[in-house]
């Protein structure tokens, strides 16, 4: 009995394994593929150009640099998800901050455990590092401006089909004077059918 159950076993182990027949194909990461509905790097990068695009397209611009005579230095805080499903917020916040350094119309600091990082590594050179080479405290260039927000959604369910909304509300904040200067957001809407 024993003999039959273990033959019976390795039979059907051996009769999934040949069924299995998955394949892998590497595609361009710019490809536009959208698998389970959910908000995927295409919605992310999309999102994160149109969004500076409408950002760095307004008059808070203009306003700072002909008030400050030089372009405005930006720091992406934090971009919270609270959406439905798990959203990786941190890289949106990264497609946001490729799209201000490829703009060149703003500068970008550090933000959050990278620029604690920084800090760390500049404490670290004042007792390890020549005088010549040290990086002193004190010379970080400060954020005129925090970009902040959230990454919301919607769904509306019936049957075998969903409706997803993601919608993604930004604000740009005056860091000296606490001001909004520009609010934004950007949906997304998906029709999921099973």
């Amino acid at each position: 009995m024993k003999r039959t159950a273990l033959l019976l076993s390795v039979t059907t182990v051996l009769f999934l394994a040949s069924c299995s027949n998955r394949t892998v194909t590497r595609i361009d990461p710019a490809t536009q593929i959208d698998l389970s509905g959910n908000w995927n790097n295409t919605d992310s990068r999309l999102t994160a150009k149109e969004i500076t695009g409408q950002i760095l397209n307004e008059k808070w611009i203009i306003n700072h640099v002909s008030a400050k005579g030089k372009k405005p230095v930006v720091i992406v805080g934090m971009i919270t998800n609270k959406s439905h499903e798990h959203i990786e917020a941190e890289t949106f916040m990264k497609d946001l901050e490729i799209s201000f350094i490829e703009s060149d119309k703003v500068g970008l600091v550090q933000s959050g455990k990278k620029r604690e990082e920084l800090r760390a590594e500049k404490a670290d050179q004042q007792t390890n590092a020549s005088q010549s080479t040290m990086k002193k405290f004190g010379l970080e260039r400060g954020a005129d401006y925090i970009l902040q927000g959230s990454i919301n959604s919607i769904v509306d369910a019936y049957k075998r089909q969903k409706t997803v909304t993601y919608q993604v509300n930004l604000e740009l904040t005056n860091i000296e004077t606490n001001e909004v200067v520009w609010i934004g957001e950007k949906k997304i809407a998906k029709l999921v059918k099973n």
